[in-house]
């Protein structure tokens, strides 16, 4: 067995969330466990008892307790939790109202500005009040095209306290990339900010909601969150009113009470939706009680977040990354908001962030490390990051080099988290575990509660092989429904089509000797050379250890009554693709992996596309190499990247 990068200390884990349920479990229920698997064991096992201890010890605030737990659990989809339960999210992440910070928000080239928890309650009991007026009611839909500031949280909370169906995006998308998502939604209130920040640059937000407007003739309210100017133009949005003007005026009373409209569990929380690279994005829709439970044992027990916790994701509100980061509330912690470009003005601006505010959980993709350690920025000797307990990364398989660079010129004794799981569960099905060591390319463990298992193509599992990533049983934060999907096709289609009953997620894995879980890309950009599966990562974790390549990008290409895999590089400035670097490549991907890994041919580009969310596009660049039409590129952060593989000389032979 190869030996860990990282072990967990005894006083740290004996001081983790992971061992605090343990020691209620033992203490209320009788339960026992020497190993993390036998914990997990049981919890997928005995999944009503496990979810039920969960809503114990994370306090769940409810009107009404579930008269049966888990019904129909065999029913994949169709299982029904927490029956006659009624609970509100909003109040779930309200509990507190203190003058500890709840967030601090850093906007690119400002000073950061903090609101306590007492002031978020505040302004969310008013936004609310705002909200009623308006005759917003539950199952109403309420829209952010936000940066991420504190004012997305508070609407998002103003709106879930009411029963209202919060749903986001980024505002880089563009107006059809708004229109694929909220024209299916039909939303009676919009919040936006003027604009936003990105590289030292400031960008208008209002004129490109002035193009929504004029197709989602839904909306019936802009509210406007200052951002780029203290007094925004509004004139591009006839009717807009600024967000402290639309907010109700402070009651004459003092401290006002939220009226937190009690809902059952599985009552419409947020609409998410897919990348929407193979056509109109899927709006899938999350419950408020599964999502709630979910959040609650992925950052209270696999993140080991509290009260005491400063907790940064560095993401926008068009990920799924924000929802979880926001879910921190429910511990109590102070949440650490961003928005700007991580590399301006240098590649040390989200580590000074961290400095400056005491970090302990820092949250990022993996494209962002691998950047960081090609920009040659060693956080960990330029800066004081003692704080920091916990790295999590996400958005694509985290590389053995990555790995290696955190604990190198990082910190060394840090719990780096790679998790995986995705907008269709807004959670994880793999996660990071305090209590656990932590190996190369490896996520630590199967997540509590999910009957995580790889399976082959006929539907065996498979250990220490790579397999399909399946869940076998129901879990909570399931998608309750897709919008527009009145007799469920789109959803069974999407999840249930490949193995009946069985939940089939689409990544390529393998669970490996120490129970954890390493990810190899997704299961349809899976390459097929000669009837031998290979996953994308497998490939990039050898060609983006090279000094000289910056970025990659690797596709199957039809060719022969075959597929032969085509490799593509971005290189340093001042660095040539000749013979001498292409064989280097493919001598390095040869001796780490097999010859059948080695690309047929490695060809230059000078840009990899991506979904705005951060994931690389194989799927359309396949396409675009067979002359196949790539629809809803509104769904990239580049999609003028596109053109660059089109009708290229070298694949034609």
């Amino acid at each position: 067995m190869s030996a860990p990068l990282w072990t967990p200390s005894a006083e740290r884990v004996a001081s983790s969330g992971m061992t605090r349920y343990l020691t209620y479990l033992a203490d209320q229920h009788g339960q026992t466990f020497d190993t993390y698997r036998e914990l997990w064991q049981w919890s997928v096992e005995h999944r009503a008892k496990f979810w039920e201890t969960l809503w114990d010890f994370g306090q769940v605030k409810a009107s009404e307790p579930a008269t049966e737990i888990l019904v129909d659990g065999d029913q994949m989809p169709g299982a029904r939790w927490f029956v006659d339960a009624k609970l509100n999210f909003a109040e779930n992440l309200l509990r507190y109202r203190d003058d500890r910070p709840a967030m601090v928000f850093q906007c690119e080239g400002q000073a950061p500005r903090s609101v306590t928890y007492a002031e978020l309650y505040d302004r969310v009991a008013r936004l609310a009040r705002s909200l009623r007026a308006r005759g917003i009611v539950a199952g109403d839909r309420v829209v952010g095209f936000l940066p991420n500031l504190p004012e997305a949280i508070i609407a998002m909370l103003a709106a879930t306290s009411l029963g209202a169906i919060w749903s986001s995006c980024s505002p880089d998308f563009g107006i059809k990339g708004v229109m694929d998502r909220f024209g299916q939604i039909a939303p009676r209130i919009l919040f936006t900010a003027d604009g936003y920040f990105y590289n030292g640059k400031p960008f208008n937000s209002l004129e490109r909601i002035s193009g929504v407007l004029a197709e989602l003739d839904s909306v019936e309210q802009v509210v406007v969150v200052p951002n780029v100017s203290g007094a925004p133009d509004l004139s591009p949005v006839p009717g807009a009113l600024l967000f402290d003007d639309f907010l109700a005026p402070a009651s004459a009373s003092g401290a006002e009470e939220i009226e937190f409209t009690q809902l059952p569990f599985d009552h419409p929380l947020y609409i998410m939706y897919s990348s929407g690279t193979t056509g109109v994005p899927k709006c899938i829709v999350h419950g408020a009680g599964g999502t709630l439970l979910q959040h609650i044992k992925e950052l209270w027990l696999h993140t080991d977040v509290t009260r005491d916790s400063k907790l940064f994701y560095f993401t926008t509100c068009g990920w799924m990354m924000w929802n979880w980061l926001v879910s921190g509330l429910s511990a109590g912690c102070t949440l650490l908001l961003f928005d700007g470009s991580p590399f301006a003005p240098d590649p040390a601006v989200l580590w000074r962030f961290a400095q400056d505010q005491s970090m302990t959980v820092f949250g990022t993709s993996a494209k962002y490390l691998a950047a960081l350690e090609k920009a040659g920025s060693k956080p960990g000797k330029e800066l004081n990051l003692s704080a920091l307990r916990t790295v999590c990364s996400t958005g694509s398989p985290l590389s053995v080099e990555s790995f290696e660079y955190v604990y190198r010129d990082i910190k060394d004794d840090v719990c780096l988290s790679s998790i995986s799981g995705g907008t269709d569960i807004i959670s994880c099905f793999a996660l990071g575990n305090p209590n656990l060591p932590v190996y190369r390319s490896e996520l630590q463990c199967r997540g509590l509660g999910m009957a995580v298992d790889a399976f082959d193509e006929q539907g065996r599992p498979v250990h220490q092989e790579k397999g399909e990533l399946v869940c076998t049983a129901p879990f909570p934060s399931m998608p309750i429904y897709f919008w527009n999907d009145a007799n469920g096709a789109k959803y069974r289609a999407a999840y249930f089509e490949r193995f009946e009953n069985i939940w089939h997620h689409g990544d390529f894995v393998e669970i490996t000797e120490h129970d954890g879980v390493i990810i190899y890309g997704r299961s349809d950009a899976t390459l097929n050379p000669g009837g031998v599966r290979i996953g994308t990562a497998e490939i990039y974790r050898q060609v983006e250890g090279l000094d000289e390549v910056i970025d990659s990008l690797v596709v199957g290409q039809d060719w022969e009554d075959d597929v032969r895999v085509i490799l593509f590089v971005m290189l340093r400035d001042g660095v040539t693709l000749d013979d001498s670097l292409v064989t280097k490549i493919k001598t390095t991907i040869r001796a780490n992996t097999t010859p059948r890994h080695v690309p047929a041919k490695i060809l230059l580009t000078t840009d990899i596309p991506y979904t705005i969310s951060g994931k690389k596009v194989e799927l359309a660049v396949r396409k675009i190499i067979h002359n196949q039409a790539v629809h809803n590129q509104d769904a990239l952060k580049n999609p003028e990247a596109l053109e660059l593989y089109r009708d290229l000389e070298p694949l034609q032979s």
